[in-house]
């Protein structure tokens, strides 16, 4: 069973580059216009990002009384962000694989869970403080579109209604299972005339509600005081990804002014969380170029910045991700 789960994954990575092989050919032609030294660099700051996306992991668990190692950490967050690219579920596919690999080390799945839906948290609220940013930038030149206070207020619901279910969730696990469960029900209820089946678990959803309320009922006390520690790290992984677009840009020779790449790397990353495709695939492609160009940059240099910058925290990251996955598995399977 394991190794048929193992295989389902790879082919829907598979499928994710073949349906975007086009995108690819773009993105390997662009790369050899580049000053390598810059994208170096460049694929050397995401790996950092990487780390630090483990660091964040394991200042949660150490929060909810967990000491788990980092490496292993590192491993399980690429691997989360590849099913959450191949099987996106607005992150719940990527804490599953949080939840297994504890169960697995003995770890107490509910709090892994938790730690996840927490790191969901943080990571939305990091966002929106860099966004407040870029969206003072687009203010002070003019250039905020009805697109993108959509976008941003949509984020912000996103976010707001996360917090609210892990209070539900603190407050009562049947309620909160309530809520997952019918929200579950509504979803299958407008999807299943296309898919002919049910897309979300009921069932799931309750026992998902009941993970949640275990890590949250072991809660130690003064909690969110120590959620500190996870939102520094988030933001500094935001600035990492920041630091990549400007190393494409100087890779390309692009000019560029501060209020351009923070701005510019704000919007982008906007739409990525709110693009119902995986990991904003075509969306963020397509809008990214406009936002730069609205932000004084020619429209052919932003393509190229786009698909470069694409290059190294999408491409990059899924391949990672494919390899950790397979990796832990495997492990596992040794072990076991």
């Amino acid at each position: 069973m394991k190794k048929f789960i193992i295989l389902i994954f790879l082919f829907l990575g598979m499928a994710v580059i073949v349906l975007s092989v086009g995108e690819l050919e773009s993105i390997l032609a662009t790369l050899q216009k580049a000053h390598m030294r810059w994208m170096f660099l460049a694929l050397s700051l995401e790996t950092l990002w990487l780390v630090n996306l483990g660091l964040t992991y394991q200042s949660i668990y150490h929060l909810l009384g967990i000491e788990e190692n980092r490496d292993r950490l590192i491993l399980a967050a690429a691997s989360s962000n590849f099913v959450n690219i191949v099987a996106p579920t607005a992150g719940v596919g990527g804490i599953a694989i949080f939840a297994n690999d504890a169960r697995r080390r003995g770890n107490p799945p509910g709090k892994a869970t938790l730690a996840g839906a927490l790191f969901i948290v943080v990571d939305q609220a990091a966002f929106l403080a860099v966004l407040a940013v870029g969206w003072i930038v687009l203010l002070r030149r003019n250039n905020l579109s009805a697109g993108e206070v959509s976008a941003s207020l949509l984020l912000l619901a996103m976010a707001c209604i996360f917090s609210f279910l892990i209070y539900l969730g603190y407050r009562s696990a049947d309620a909160l299972g309530n809520v997952l469960a019918r929200s579950a029900h509504l979803i299958n209820h407008i999807i299943k005339p296309f898919l002919h089946h049910d897309y979300l678990s009921e069932e799931r959803a309750h026992n998902f509600a009941a993970e949640i309320a275990e890590g949250l009922a072991n809660l130690p006390e003064h909690s969110l005081q120590r959620l500190l520690r996870p939102l520094l790290h988030a933001l500094f992984g935001k600035a990492l990804l920041i630091c990549v677009l400007l190393c494409v840009f100087l890779a390309f020779d692009v000019t560029f002014s501060a209020g351009t790449i923070i701005a510019g790397w704000a919007i982008a990353y906007l739409f990525l969380v709110v693009s119902p495709t995986p990991n904003g695939i075509g969306i963020v492609e397509g809008l990214m170029p406009l936002t730069l160009t609205s932000l004084r940059v020619s429209y052919e240099a932003a393509v190229v910045v786009t698909l470069a910058y694409r290059a190294v925290t999408f491409w990059f990251m899924l391949a990672v991700g494919a390899w950790a996955f397979r990796h832990i598995q495997i492990t596992d399977v040794e072990k076991g």
